[in-house]
């Protein structure tokens, strides 16, 4: 059986199953800990602010039967994950398996479905830092940021930036004393401030290797450019049922690395994002040029949610699409 539920019943269901607040260390009042709701499944939650614009999430559960969780549009901060146990899917294509880490930049989350499996246990540790606390830190290590980390600090009507990647040894040792952390109260804290530090530390070195390198590794034929641009054709003109990732490498003959790689080379974004951007355009123009309804035009460019939908307008023209329509008609 697979449960589907939105983000808003999913923290509904949260403050249900926590109706007070309980603290896994009694010396320290932001450490809080909450139970996995009873509906979903067992575990528990745990947050850690050691810092404004810094917190530490530990999760362990196993859910009752398959959850499905929809993911609305929102502000992204940098992010360093780590799924230490269990699996997970993110629209349909993208599969995480326990042993990757993920590096996010701030911008904006175009959201979309989680996939998360019944009788697995699923343990993972999150690291969010605000982008001008983040860039603040950098600035402290160097005179400016490195070209290689700008496209971690996206504008928030852009779409932030992630990779995936296994969680290496050193990581390891880290997050295993994060877990076991002996301490409580202000030593806990610096302590663990300590291990986060590491880890971003880590996750900077292996980026800026990745970036100097990522141009030598992959190199693209006139061919595989060619392949590309049917990728783009095949976005364009499928806008309210795109394929998953695999099926477009399928459909145009490419690899799915050469495919994302490729992609952003050329085009500057990512698949999906540029899929995004042109919905978006589309929308705007037809907004502009016809007569239809907010729903349809929606409905037309690949949104089945027009609040979805709308948010994302907003976001991008800051604008609502209403007050756009209305504006172009007088």
């Amino acid at each position: 059986m697979t449960i589907t539920v939105s983000e808003q019943t999913l923290d509904e269901l949260w403050q249900e199953a926590n109706p007070t607040l309980q603290h896994a260390d009694a010396l320290d009042p932001l450490d809080v800990i909450q139970k996995y709701p009873s509906k979903l499944g067992k575990g528990f939650r745990r947050n850690i602010e050691y810092q404004e614009g810094i917190d530490i999430t530990i999760n362990d559960y196993q859910l009752h039967d398959n959850v499905i969780e929809k993911v609305d549009v929102h502000e992204h901060p940098i992010q360093c994950g780590f799924l230490l146990s269990g699996n997970y899917n993110v629209n349909n294509d993208e599969q995480v398996c326990s042993g990757l880490y993920w590096f996010c930049g701030s911008g904006f989350a175009t959201g979309g479905l989680c996939e998360e499996l019944r009788q697995q246990r699923i343990s993972s540790i999150n690291i969010h830092i605000a982008p001008e606390l983040f860039q603040l830190y950098l600035a402290k290590s160097t005179e400016c940021i490195p070209p290689e980390l700008h496209h971690l600090f996206k504008q928030p009507h852009q779409q932030y930036f992630y990779r995936y990647g296994k969680v290496t040894p050193q990581m390891q040792i880290a997050l295993q004393q994060i877990l076991q952390c002996p301490y409580a109260g202000i030593t806990k804290r610096l302590y663990l401030e300590s291990k986060v530090m590491e880890l971003v530390a880590l996750m900077v070195e292996q980026e800026i290797e990745i970036q100097r390198g990522e141009h030598c590794r992959l190199v693209l034929k006139l061919d595989d450019v060619d392949r590309i641009h049917q990728a783009q054709t095949i976005l364009q003109q499928r806008l309210d049922h795109p394929p998953s990732l695999i099926e477009l490498a399928r459909l145009v003959g490419l690899n799915d690395y050469t495919l994302k790689r490729g992609f952003r080379r050329v085009f500057g974004n990512t698949v999906f994002g540029y899929l995004h951007d042109y919905r978006l355009e589309q929308a705007q123009q037809l907004l502009g040029t016809g007569n239809l309804k907010v729903e349809e035009v929606a409905r037309i460019v690949g949104y089945r949610d027009r609040s979805a939908f709308s948010k994302a307008f907003c976001r991008k023209f800051s604008m609502s699409p209403n007050d756009y329509r209305q504006a172009k008609r007088r």
